[in-house]
């Protein structure tokens, strides 16, 4: 195919709506920074702005990019990001929820964000080679050893939020290789085995999170957001309250507004229609990246596509599910709304890289 054919095979409609999203996203983090006098609130529209920017070239850029050549240098990314997660761990800063999770380099990173996608592409290219040996738990075992190091060098920041997402990616990469149910099942086996080791390991305060969502009375302290969060969401009914114009958001009875609970803003000042138009939203850009995996030239190109689908869908129901308290707080961004500089360009490169695969679809 010559470039002119392949850029005819862009897809207009899932960049033109992650485009509407990400800029009803600035306009709600400037909502819920209103009248801020912290440094870090006041520069966070700017900051989203500047990201913005920098990812629409990103998307084009990687559009343009072969999507192969990624899988031809898969040992090189993988290296390069063990580089910088252990560079995290050495010469790392706390971020706002104390969480050593970011470097500087001039600018503030999160690295374990980028890695989200560098560990997609890197073992989508691990199941493709091995895509004949998926009923060999010899295989699972591989993949499992391949995502165990950068996995285990996030939770050790900690972050929970971003390990769990590494696991996710993982499940629904090998189910979409052809993952057997016997070994889903030996997997489900293993993880409530392994679970009283696994909360040995949390910190303090990650605990605190799920002991609290399970007994709201143990901490009402630490219960007292997600309280926030309910009244400002129920508050805004059908319509909402109008921009600008909660009282939860504007009177700061909500914190951390501008990431971990922007839903509970958009819900406040424009109500459920407001709310579900956002979900219908990632929901339609979801389909369109799943519509890419289906019509993909390769293995390759459609794991990878899957395995960006599961992280918008897993963070959006994350983000929304701990707006509403049904599940425990972790800490994950919605995706495309919620302010966070690394988070929004790692997900505009994610759609960059699906551009790249659907525009090299069979024809």
């Amino acid at each position: 195919m010559n470039r002119d054919s392949i850029w005819r095979n862009f897809d207009f409609w899932m960049l033109g709506v992650t485009i509407v999203l990400v800029v009803f996203g600035i306009l709600m983090i400037r909502s819920a920074t209103t009248d801020a006098v912290d440094p870090d609130l006041v520069n966070r529209v700017p900051d989203q702005i500047r990201f913005f920017i920098i990812g629409l070239l990103v998307v084009v850029g990687l559009a343009a990019f072969d999507y192969r050549i990624l899988g031809g240098i898969q040992m090189w990314l993988y290296l390069f990001m063990m580089a910088i997660l252990l560079a995290v761990f050495f010469f790392g800063v706390e971020g706002d929820g104390g969480a050593r999770s970011w470097l500087n380099v001039g600018i503030r990173i999160q690295p374990a964000e980028l890695a989200k996608i560098i560990i997609i592409l890197t073992l989508a290219q691990f199941l493709t080679q091995r895509y004949q040996q998926m009923r060999s738990i010899k295989t699972v075992i591989a993949s499992a050893i391949h995502i165990g190091p950068p996995t285990a060098l996030v939770f050790i920041q900690p972050d929970l939020g971003t390990t769990i997402v590494f696991g996710v990616i993982w499940l629904v990469l090998i189910w979409a290789a052809g993952l057997s149910i016997r070994h889903i099942v030996i997997g489900v086996v293993l993880l409530v085995v392994a679970a009283p080791l696994i909360w040995s390991q949390m910190q303090p305060y990650q605990q605190a999170r799920i002991t609290t969502f399970i007994d709201p009375a143990s901490d009402p302290d630490g219960y007292y957001n997600i309280n926030q969060s309910l009244i400002a969401v129920g508050s805004g009914g059908t319509l909402g309250k109008g921009y600008a114009n909660g009282t939860q958001t504007q009177g700061r009875f909500l914190r951390v507004r501008h990431t971990d609970f922007i839903f509970s803003v958009i819900a406040e000042e424009f109500g459920f229609v407001g709310g579900s138009v956002v979900l219908v939203m990632i929901l339609f850009i979801i389909m369109r990246v799943l519509r890419a995996a289906r019509l993909a030239a390769d293995v390759y190109g459609s794991l990878i596509c899957y395995g960006i689908a599961a992280i918008i869908f897993f963070q959006t129901f994350t983000a929304v599910g701990m707006n509403l308290g049904v599940i425990p707080v972790t800490g994950l961004t919605l995706p495309f709304v919620s302010s966070g500089g690394t988070s929004l360009l790692t997900l505009l490169a994610g759609i960059g890289i699906v551009q790249s695969v659907v525009m090299r679809r069979r024809t």
